[in-house]
């Protein structure tokens, strides 16, 4: 499956104008990544793949539609996939990007 090419217009819309950012096919789908660390991306799995602080990743699964990325059948700390159903408006979009942008911006720059 392809990514969603709409999803990815609109995080394109939300992180245009962020320093050091950058576009990159990945994992099947369209990563958006700053200073070289991937923050969010329109997954080929549909909805949202996004890049947070291990230590909140607990946390955030517990928000509705948020789930764990799993790569070769193990959950990857600090890693999550959220529902397309989760990102219908631009508020939860922009809320979800933020969490990636925001743990890209605390590594140092690659």
């Amino acid at each position: 499956m392809a990514y969603d090419e709409h999803l990815a217009g609109r995080l394109r819309e939300v992180v245009e104008g962020e320093p050091g950012l950058t576009e990159k096919k990945m994992f099947g789908g369209l990563a958006f990544l700053i200073d070289g660390h991937l923050a969010v991306s329109a997954s080929s799995q549909g909805g949202l793949l996004l890049r947070t602080d291990p230590a909140q990743t607990e946390a955030l699964l517990e928000e509705p539609h948020a789930e764990p990325f799993v790569m070769r059948g193990s959950e990857m700390s600090g890693w999550l996939r959220i529902d397309p159903d989760g990102l219908g408006s631009e508020e939860d979009l922009e809320r979800w990007v933020e969490v990636g942008v925001s743990y890209a911006r605390s590594l140092p720059p690659k």
